[in-house]
């Protein structure tokens, strides 16, 4: 009967440190000082959103498998073939996704989803050389479109979220 008070505090013990060093901490980024050097970056390409006037409008099918993105900029602007949409969870990186779009024609792109969506998502458009790059946040349970406007306001905000895990 002594000995089962230390027992049980051994065993809470191991059990406490298997999950400490099995589980994933999602949170936690190695690179740190990488993605702070890479925040300029971002910046110029944000800026070069506005300057092109860049405006998206991102819609899930109703089963969840596909994305449609209708993007549009000023007159001049020429809209790549081939667009780079990255889908991060707030929290959980397990659950990020990278789409591939492909135009359909008439500034609408489509691709496949691994998973689909529900609650609250980051959102990251941009074209295929990197040269542009729209944000958002989308909490798609609302079943609305998210309209990703090129605003020069919220720059800094859209790039350095204090709750944003990683910035490319």
């Amino acid at each position: 009967m002594l000995m089962a008070g230390p027992l049980i505090v051994i065993v809470a013990g191991v059990i406490t440190t298997y999950l400490a060093i099995s589980s994933n901490d999602g949170l936690v980024d190695d690179d740190y000082y990488k993605q702070g050097l890479a925040v300029n970056q971002t910046r110029a390409r944000i800026r070069n959103a506005v300057k092109l006037g860049l405006q998206a409008e991102l819609m899930q099918n109703a089963e969840g498998s596909r994305i449609r993105i209708l993007l549009h900029g000023k007159p001049d602007t020429i809209l790549p073939g081939v667009l780079t949409l990255r889908i991060a969870h707030p929290t959980r990186a397990g659950f990020d996704q990278n789409v591939r779009l492909s135009a359909d024609g008439a500034g609408f792109y489509s691709g496949n989803l691994s998973t689909g969506l529900a609650g609250r998502w980051h959102i990251f458009l941009e074209d295929e050389k990197r040269e542009w790059r729209l944000t958002g946040e989308w909490i798609v349970d609302k079943n609305e479109p998210l309209r990703l406007p090129a605003e020069v306001q919220g720059v800094a905000e859209s790039v350095m979220r204090p709750d944003s895990r990683r910035i490319e």
